[in-house]
């Protein structure tokens, strides 16, 4: 969490920022002060533990919670990447977790009890429809499914229990886009808070807080790093929900974020902004390509005209991201199955992988992979059916993206 005596935007001389700077530059400047060797890369601190000067300080600092005491609790590097991260996202504050699912995790230990109700986007990652569904399930947390795009479903699931909304915009894989804005008045309305995965869009493309959102969780390991190297993930949020609710549960549950994870995300943000650029101008490069493709029945991609929610892509966010979704054509699960099968594995260049974000492009089959444990009827309910292929366009040239994915296509409907 956020240490007082390390106030972002200032540097070791303690010169204020200029107000106003833009999240590109707030991506390469805002940290924490610079050590006394004036280092202008980040120091890496890897240490479990910090030195006291004397008893009191310490008594002092672990009765507090401020200073440094216990990597456990915070650690400047940490705190580095944790202030970028909130000054990227227009949030008073954020706080880092292991992965971007120990972000989720502490945000429902943070937040909720046995008999709060929770409404959630059926659209979901995998994972968190799992840990909702099932796991919180056990402990007397119930959660309402919905549409990720019918708002009049979000406001009809609304119970009087109901303490949070979450949505994912966009969704894994199909790309579909919730109104940020629209699920905000529902929540606060009911007294609850709304969150968002903008683990997709990132705050480069999209700040979900500015259209009334009260927290904002990320999976550093896609975007934020890069460069698929490490795991990480923040909740961005208030102060006070930072302070009163996140932080005591890292302190005594542990799901810390390493300070060399967060070193390597932190170094990943100053490049997020050009980077998704380039994301965003592939993506839609090859998108375009594929649905040209005869053998394509539909692709989902947000700056498409063709996306069902173009419009309101477009309004909540400055490009369409860099995941392509598609899906074949066939007949029934199994046939479904071996021609997407047989386009992924025809690839040379591609990695046959399941993250996201990494600067090579990644393609997977979700039904197989991010939503191989749901049943058959969560998956279609969630759009994804056998025929479906994500690809996570990276920074090669687009047009060899586009041969390497034309190499299964041109002979996906001999697959019987």
């Amino acid at each position: 969490m956020t240490q007082d005596q390390d106030t972002p935007g200032q540097d070791s001389f303690q010169r204020p920022l200029p107000a106003d700077l833009h999240p590109d530059t707030l991506a390469v400047r805002v940290a924490i002060a610079r050590s006394q060797y004036g280092e202008n890369s980040e120091a890496l601190y890897l240490t479990s533990g910090f030195v006291q000067p004397d008893s009191a300080t310490s008594a002092e600092r672990f009765a507090s919670g401020q200073g440094y005491t216990y990597t456990r609790t915070s650690n400047p590097t940490v705190t580095a990447f944790e202030n970028r991260l909130a000054a990227m996202e227009g949030a008073e504050a954020a706080i880092a977790a292991a992965s971007g699912m120990g972000a989720v995790l502490l945000m429902i230990m943070g937040l909720l009890k046995a008999g709060d109700h929770v409404v959630l986007s059926r659209s979901m990652f995998g994972s968190t429809l799992n840990l909702f569904g099932k796991e919180f399930a056990k402990f007397g947390v119930e959660t309402s499914f919905v549409s990720q795009t019918d708002v009049a479903e979000w406001r009809a699931a609304v119970k009087p229990g109901t303490r949070l909304l979450f949505a994912e915009t966009p969704t894994n894989p199909l790309t579909e886009v919730c109104d940020i804005a629209a699920l905000a008045d529902i929540a606060h309305a009911a007294g609850a808070l709304l969150a968002v995965d903008n683990a997709f869009a990132t705050p480069a493309l999209q700040q979900p807080m500015r259209l009334g959102a009260d927290i904002v969780m990320h999976s550093g390991t896609k975007y934020l790093d890069g460069q698929g190297r490490v795991m990480a993930g923040a909740l961005c949020a208030s102060a006070e929900l930072v302070r009163e609710k996140f932080a005591p549960v890292v302190r005594t549950a542990g799901m810390v974020l390493s300070p060399f994870n967060a070193w390597v995300v932190l170094k990943g943000l100053e490049t997020l902004g050009v980077r998704m650029k380039a994301h965003c101008e592939n993506a839609l490069a090859v998108a375009r390509w594929l649905e040209a493709q005869p053998q394509v029945a539909r692709v989902y991609h947000p700056a498409l005209p063709s996306h069902p929610q173009h419009a309101l892509a477009m309004r909540q966010m400055s490009g369409g991201g860099g995941v392509v979704t598609f899906e074949v054509k066939g007949e029934g699960a199994e046939q479904l199955r071996r021609r997407a099968f047989h386009v992924i594995d025809s690839c040379q260049l591609l990695s046959i992988a399941t993250n996201l974000g990494d600067t090579k492009t990644i393609v997977s089959h979700p039904a197989t992979t991010s939503h191989g444990r749901l049943t058959e009827a969560q998956r279609l309910a969630a759009g994804v059916s056998q025929g479906v292929i994500r690809v996570a366009v990276g920074l090669e040239h687009p047009q060899d993206v586009i041969a390497d994915l034309a190499r299964g296509l041109a002979r996906c409907g001999d697959i019987a």
